[in-house]
């Protein structure tokens, strides 16, 4: 077991030497301008001038060397004089391409403000013009016309070690739709989360892209579409195809992670269904976003003032959204009632779900297996009942969101739910911000400034009563980094229901009492990395408690998860033309 432990060390050690004593160097198989144009050993004009004769770069660049911390100094003025957030992210997108070594120092010491750049809300514009700004390749693409092809084609990728796999399908991009093969910008965008928040190391990271078609008509008409112009494939065509990527990614790299994102509700769940007991796999939009809604009721009602384990079962709650989302964060609440004692016919009580028709009564019809378990038999909530009826009726203590509908928290429904709660707990989690059920303004002002609110993308601070208000934003941000690289460090051949509650719980007890106070809900994004490494200690931990794991126990957890993190710093060079180079 020993030897274990030392094998799972070394393959996911990806902390930066201390370059200020004896720095370990990396050695590469690329000198001259094919160095230069791989965005992971790129060094701009940081390039000491020993190492550019060391590998031909000498003349190649200009004269002048400056360090990693001028080269921070020279982005950010032009990030700040950029006009908007797509210009901005568009110059995030460019420097990773061509030196993510000073990509992600810039996206961690500024990730307060670099996240809504390069995933929400802006991500959303990403993807509507993905087309438009495609630049380089980035990550792998399988498509209905690679089946059979598949176990061949993952050699294609130059890396001999890939940690994580984020793969869509791009049917369901956030709340805009199917976007096809254009909603690649999710995974490039979670991935880069996953380096900035997690400490994946960026070299250990691919994006993936399953095309089966698309039913956006746009899409199938516009001459310039990046995918296969024809209707998505379904059934058990479409799930072979799952099936075969499934098996090539995993013959290729056995230990890899792989995290489904955005695809349709119909497919959401069966695909969690059939994969997650013989794969290390999870669905963020299903697991992820429970975890973060979990974590934010509990600290919801610690700011009531309550005992989230003893209140959590005595909640009336109403879900606007049946899909996998939203189900998703029904099931993430239910999780934590369960451990709080709560029968499981008791819990699904506390929820009235109401999709795009009305409240989900005994009456409806081809509803799916999991939203049959959600329908109200009862004679007063009769089926396709209005939200605002619903509210009515059944005073709900919590309202979330998460329907991609923006808007449908009106000024009536807000003051309705306002009216049965001294505190009432608001998630309108719906991303882009375009797609929010009410902004945090409105949350705030038709409540009289006394929602907890939480949502799914960032607003700006209000004021309310003199008082400003920073709002939370529900970021699963928080949970999938920390819960992927504790998983990969404690060698778990699966991701369970207990990992995600483990980290929903550990989020929801990092707010400090002042924050509390404040009515926040989550901790500071700023302070991201420090929430991932406690969540990937909380998740090692479940691991072993059951028996997952597949190292002995580190002496010391906290420094084994910190070991393991990626830090983004400049380091010596060396080449060696045969070496496939590995990631310091």
């Amino acid at each position: 077991m020993q030897a274990i432990t030392r094998t799972i060390i070394r393959r996911y050690s990806t902390k930066a030497p201390d370059i200020t004593k004896f720095p370990s160097p990396a050695i590469v198989n690329k000198t001259g301008v094919d160095l230069m144009h791989s965005p992971l050993y790129n060094k701009g004009t940081a390039y000491p001038y020993a190492e550019r004769d060391r590998l031909n770069l000498r003349g190649l660049i200009p004269p002048r060397h400056l360090d990693i911390e001028l080269q921070v100094e020279r982005i950010m003025k032009r990030f700040h004089a950029e006009p908007n957030d797509m210009r901005r992210n568009s110059l995030l997108s460019s420097l990773q391409d061509r030196n993510e070594t000073l990509f992600y120092k810039i996206l961690i010491d500024n990730i307060k403000l670099m996240a809504p750049i390069i995933y929400t809300p802006t991500v959303g514009k990403t993807c509507m013009q993905f087309g438009q700004i495609y630049r380089r390749p980035r990550g792998m693409y399988f498509s209905v016309k690679d089946r059979g092809h598949m176990s061949s084609m993952v050699y294609n990728f130059p890396e001999e070690q890939i940690d994580v796999v984020v793969v869509t399908d791009g049917s369901r991009i956030l709340g805009l739709g199917d976007l096809g093969v254009h909603g690649m910008a999710i995974p490039i965008g979670k991935l880069a989360l996953y380096t900035a928040a997690g400490g994946i190391h960026p070299g250990r990271c691919l994006p993936v892209m399953i095309d089966s078609g698309t039913n956006n008509p746009q899409l199938l008409a516009d001459p310039l579409y990046l995918g296969l112009q024809q209707k998505r494939i379904t059934g058990d065509e479409y799930f072979a195809l799952l099936d075969e990527f499934m098996h090539a990614i995993t013959s290729r790299w056995p230990k890899v992670l792989i995290q489904f994102e955005d695809f349709e509700t119909q497919n959401a769940l069966p695909l969690l269904q059939k994969y997650r007991s013989n794969y290390l796999c999870f669905n963020d939009d299903i697991q992820g976003t429970g975890a973060v809604a979990l974590a934010g009721v509990m600290s919801a009602l610690r700011v009531q003032g309550k005992d989230p384990v003893k209140e959590i079962g005595n909640q009336r709650i109403v879900c606007v959204g049946g899909g996998s989302a939203g189900l998703g964060v029904i099931h993430g609440i239910m999780m934590g009632m369960r451990q709080a004692g709560v029968p499981e016919d008791k819990a699904r009580k506390c929820f009235w779900v109401v999709d795009k028709d009305g409240l989900l009564g005994r009456m409806r019809e081809n509803v799916s297996e999991s939203q049959f378990q959600f329908l109200r038999m009862e004679d007063e909530y009769s089926d396709k009942l209005q939200l605002l009826d619903v509210i009515k009726r059944v005073q709900p203590t919590i309202l979330l969101g998460l329907s991609g509908v923006g808007g449908i928290f009106t000024e009536e429904v807000l003051r309705e739910v306002a009216k049965y709660v001294e505190r009432p707990i608001v998630f309108p989690l719906s991303n882009p911000d375009i797609k929010s059920e009410c902004t945090a303004q409105e949350a705030l002002e038709y409540t009289d400034g006394r929602a907890i609110i939480a949502t799914g993308s960032p607003f700006a601070p209000v004021t309310i009563n003199g008082k400003t208000i920073y709002p939370c934003q529900g970021n699963n941000m928080f949970i999938f980094p920390g819960v992927g690289l504790g998983a990969l460090l404690a060698g778990a051949p699966t991701i369970t229901d207990g990992m995600f509650y483990s980290a929903a719980k550990t989020l929801a007890s990092l707010l400090t009492p002042e924050e509390l106070a404040e009515g926040k809900v989550y901790p500071d994004i700023s302070n991201i990395r420090a929430v991932s490494k406690q969540i990937a200690v909380a998740t090692i931990k479940c691991a072993f408690e059951e028996r997952l794991a597949t190292i002995d126990p580190p002496a010391d957890l906290q420094q084994y998860v910190e070991d393991n993190m990626y830090v983004p710093k400049h380091v010596p060079l060396i080449y060696h033309p045969h070496h496939h180079s590995g990631h310091q």
